[in-house]
Order: C-alpha cells, then structure tokens, then sequence
C-alpha cells in the first residue's frame, strides 16, 4: 500500500469517528474500501463510477453474496466516496432487496430452561441468563458493564448504552438473573466488562457468546431454531403470550417500530391456538340454535 492509500485509509477512519458510527460498522466501512482497492490493485480515490459499479456486480453475481453483505459494502463505499471525498457526481447502486418473510425459530419455555441450565461455568450461564431473561442483543449483553446493572428493588432494570442505531434504553432485571449474577460476580470478580473475554481487560466477543449458546444447545439435545438471537425472540414471544403490553415489549427491545414489534403476535403458538377455524364457528352456532 502506497503512502496516499494509507494516509485516506487513516483519515477515513477518523471521518467514521467523528460520525460516531458503532465500531463494527467502521470496521465494515473500512473493509469495503480497502477490498475495493485490493480487488482493482489501484487507490480507491482513482477508481471510476465504472468501476465501483462493475465491482458491485462482481460481488452480487460472482460472488454471491447475501443482499446484507453487498449492502454494507454499498454503504461503506458511498460513505467513503460521497460524504469523505466529497464526490457529488458518485453514482452507484445495488439493486432493491428482494421481499421475503421468514418466521423466526422460536424455543418453547421448557426448551429455553434446557439450554439455560446445561453450561456448569457458571459465567456461560449468567450470560445466557441475561440475554433471555432482558431480550438482549448479543452484542449489548458481551458490552455490559457491572454498572448497568441497576438492582435497587424499586429499579431492577439493565441500561443498554449505545445498542442498534446508538440508542441507549432500559430493560428489565429478572430477579433469577440477579441471583445469579451475584454468585458470579463473587466467584469470578469481572472488572470493567461484566462478561470479559480471555483477556478481563476486554469484552467476551459475539463469536465466544454464539459458540457458548451452541454448546448449551447441543449439551441439551434441543435441535430446534438457530443462533443465540432466538433467546431474544423467545423473550418477546413470551412476554406476548403472559399478557404484556405491546408498547412495553417494544421499549424493552429497543424497536424504533411497533411494527417489528408486532411480529411476534405471528410467532407466539399460545397467540395461535387461540383461533377458532369460523368454518368451526359456523357449526357452533348451528348447535345453539338446535
């Protein structure tokens, strides 16, 4: 890398700062540009229109990504060239994201038990713990510091700082969580991160806390639904299916949308049981009326 690459590399980076993006999206911000560079072997601020075009294709139907990975790149690569170096005549594009619906995998309540109880290291279980027991993300449970826990009898909340879209909020504190967080605390001493990585200086990182929950599924022969987000889903289908208001589901949660919200009212099975066939209603008044 020449030293032009490097010094727009190095004051991209501090563009990204100053906009205060999350630290993983500059990373993937920066990436974007920097395979772009590599895919051409020329300096992103000499590539053409053209250029960045073709090689947006070349991803879409070469490689084949998924329309999430193009579109980070896309993002990155519009971020770089229209609001770093200031090209107002930048025009690119990927094409729209095809509609398509898939119903989240959920985990029954004796499922979600299973998996909860099958880690003996008692920090794999207070992280799974929270995670289910406060709807988190996975990335807002592994930034969690001990201060966020907010345990006053008139509180028991979690602060989330900074989650999706750099919004802070407050979700609730299960008293089992609680529980089990002091024994943990008192057994293992976290320091600033509350669920630290090998290194305690450093948060545990979203891969680590996907593969303990992999562990925990596996060690409790529960086969069904995908990654540690389905504890989030089960959270909110859950919490539906006891009676809790919508609108507090969605400020647990952090939706900017009631309308995210709103789909776990397909995903609850206790929602769904709950509906009458009318073709069964039909026959029901024919009853009455005999």
């Amino acid at each position: 890398m020449n030293q032009a690459a490097q010094n727009y590399r190095h004051t991209f980076q501090d563009h990204l700062t100053l906009k205060r993006y999350a630290p993983k999206t500059k990373e993937s911000y920066r990436r974007s540009v920097t395979d772009l560079s590599a895919f051409y072997k020329q300096p992103a601020d000499q590539l053409t229109n053209h250029q960045i075009q073709a090689y947006l294709k070349y991803l879409i139907q070469d490689k084949q990504l998924a329309w999430s990975s193009c579109n980070v790149s896309f993002c990155g690569l519009l971020s770089f060239y229209r609001d770093y170096l200031g090209r107002s005549e930048a025009e690119f594009t990927i094409p729209p994201r095809t509609r398509s619906q898939k119903v989240a995998l959920l985990l029954s309540r004796e499922e979600v038990t299973l998996v909860l109880n099958a880690k003996k290291n008692i920090k794999h279980r207070a992280l799974l713990y929270t995670i289910y027991g406060s709807g988190l993300r996975v990335s807002e449970a592994v930034r969690l510091k001990p201060e966020h826990i907010e345990s006053q009898p008139d509180r028991m909340m979690i602060r989330v700082e900074q989650g999706k879209g750099r919004k802070d909020r407050y979700t609730v504190l299960s008293e089992q969580c609680l529980h089990l967080l002091r024994e943990y605390w008192r057994e293992a001493q976290p320091g600033e991160w509350l669920f630290y990585g090998n290194d305690k200086k450093k948060p545990m990182s979203v891969g680590t806390a996907q593969a303990i929950y992999y562990q925990a599924k596996k060690k409790a022969g529960v086969t069904r639904a995908c990654g540690i987000h389905t504890l989030r889903h089960s959270f909110a289908t859950h919490l539906m299916e006891d009676g809790t208001d919508m609108f507090i589901i969605k400020r647990y949660l952090g939706h900017r949308s009631i309308v995210t919200t709103c789909k776990y009212l397909h995903l609850s099975p206790a929602h769904l049981r709950k509906t009458i066939s009318p073709l069964d209603l039909l026959y029901a008044d024919e009853e009455g009326e005999s």
